[in-house]
């Protein structure tokens, strides 16, 4: 029997890279909303565009148009939900000076919605909507809920600077590749849409902002939660929620790239 895995990676990472390509410049053509809404001040002050973020996001759903229903039905919620409210966030949050989870739930508690706490909120119900069909056992689906919106808010604390949360997923999703089935079918997109926004990420030419980060992420998480058992789902759950205690604060103190 021919082994059609390396095939069908190779086409998802190929697919998702074009999806992303085409789409960037088909935003860029068209700029909904006028120009100016996707453009912002960098880190050094200079001004970059912020197409590539939800054009990423559609290039990462793309890759895995070739999976099976549920999974593909799966890794749309995840990563088209998570981009989703990233994008909202990059266009309402805008101007709120708030970082960090712990501002946004003390802003809810007061009766405040913010921008931030739809994103929070948002994306951990698309994660574990996610999980809910990827996983049987009402366990398993709860971890690999935590798993990929831990994962998503995991990418977008690392967006501090010009491409480090599109290289990040690149670093993370590149041994995957190896991976047999869904899992390196999902490790394949993630890096197709990352590797595809990065010269432009690190040339401070755009930004994936929040819409992108979080997409990348999803995907990423999804991509982990096809390939690990039990013991895998909770060695990814601990180490994703320990991240974002950990990097809060350096988030937070460092501001994000935009």
């Amino acid at each position: 029997m021919i082994d059609r895995g390396p095939a069908r990676r190779s086409a998802a990472l190929l697919a998702a890279g074009a999806v992303t390509r085409v789409a960037t410049a088909a935003l860029r053509s068209c700029a909904p909303g006028g120009a100016g809404r996707w453009q912002r001040k960098n880190y050094a002050g200079r001004t970059v565009e912020l197409y590539a973020g939800p054009a990423a996001a559609l290039g990462a759903a793309a890759g895995a148009v070739a999976l099976p229903a549920r999974v593909r039905g799966a890794v749309a919620l995840a990563v088209l939900g998570a981009g989703a409210c990233g994008a909202y966030d990059d266009v309402a949050g805008e101007a709120d000076p708030r970082r960090g989870f712990r501002a946004h739930l003390g802003a809810l508690r007061g009766g405040e919605v913010t921008s931030g706490a739809v994103k929070l909120f948002g994306i951990s119900a698309a994660g574990l909507a996610a999980g809910a069909l990827l996983k049987e056992r009402p366990v398993d689906k709860i971890l690999a809920g935590v798993v990929i919106a831990g994962t998503a808010h995991f990418v977008n604390l690392v967006d501090v600077r010009p491409g480090r949360a599109a290289g990040a997923v690149v670093a993370l999703a590149a041994p995957g590749l190896l991976r047999a089935g869904a899992a390196g079918v999902l490790a394949a997109a993630s890096v197709g849409a990352a590797a595809a926004v990065l010269p432009e990420d690190v040339g401070e030419r755009a930004m994936i902002g929040d819409a992108g980060a979080h997409a990348l992420g999803a995907v990423l998480g999804a991509a982990v939660v096809a390939g690990s058992g039990r013991v895998g789902l909770v060695a990814h759950a601990v180490a994703v929620v320990g991240a974002a205690v950990c990097g809060e604060g350096i988030s937070v103190v460092a501001g994000a790239e935009g």
